[in-house]
């Protein structure tokens, strides 16, 4: 008879990633293009922008705008803390897709 081990993971359990939807409010503190450039370029998340609401007055950037991006736990922590570093608030919500069979 085979017991299964169940205090085994696998080891890529972390690495489980999650379709995700950010939503982040520009307050003139970072530019659109930098915060987007280190998204990908720094951090290695892969996203589609969804909508954006920028506005430039005087070389700020204000307004909010919507990502939809597949990361995993600790990329979606990285990208929190980068964030909340920058003293821009956003917002992170799991997105679930309704399939039919």
């Amino acid at each position: 008879m085979i017991t299964p081990n169940l205090q085994a993971q696998p080891k890529n359990a972390n690495l489980i990633k999650k379709e995700l939807i950010l939503e982040v409010e520009l307050n003139g503190k970072m530019k659109f293009d930098h915060l987007l450039n280190a998204i990908y370029q720094q951090m290695g998340i892969c996203y589609k922008v969804l909508s954006a609401n920028v506005e430039y007055m005087n070389g700020n950037n204000f307004g909010s705008f919507q990502l939809y991006i597949n990361a995993t736990q600790e990329e979606s922590q990285e990208l929190e803390f980068f964030l909340n570093n920058n003293k821009l608030l956003n917002t992170t919500v799991e997105y679930t897709c309704r399939k039919y069979s």
